[in-house]
This record gives structure tokens, sequence and C-alpha cells, in this order.
């Protein structure tokens, strides 16, 4: 398959912005669903931490932009569990 690739390439020049910007956007995509598979509101082991969203400070910025959020001052709603 990549010798198919690499043969296009060779004959048309032009392919070769286009095979970049799909792999760089592939890329992006990949690293931002790792991001999202990180975050501490996700569990992959539910025998140790079954809830791991409870030890969240009620400061944590769950956005990856805030625009008018100031979460410094925010205050916990809700009882401890």
């Amino acid at each position: 398959m990549l010798r198919k690739v690499r043969d296009q390439v060779k004959k048309h020049p032009g392919l070769i912005p286009q095979f970049f910007f799909i792999c760089l956007g592939m890329g992006g995509a990949f690293l931002y669903l790792f991001r999202l598979a990180r975050g501490p509101h996700v569990t992959w082991n539910k025998s140790s931490n079954p809830e791991p969203w409870n030890k969240l400070s009620p400061s944590y910025q769950y956005k990856f932009v805030a625009i008018n959020t100031d979460y410094k001052n925010l205050k916990k709603e809700g009882p401890d569990f």
C-alpha cells in the first residue's frame, strides 16, 4: 500500500501537501483523544477508584478554555462522599 502511495506521489507531486495535512489532522485528532482519555474524570480501573471525579477540587477547571469563569473563587456545592 505504501508502495502505491509512493508511486502516486512520484507521478503527481501535488499530492504531497494533501498527504501532509491529512497526516497532520489524524495526528492532532489522536493527540486530542489521548488527552481526553487521560483526564481525571475518566476511569479505566473501576476496582481501585470507581468514582475519580469525587476527588476533584471545586476549583478544578473542566473546560479547555474558560473565558468568563474564575475557577479560583468557586465554592463547592454539595456534600463530601
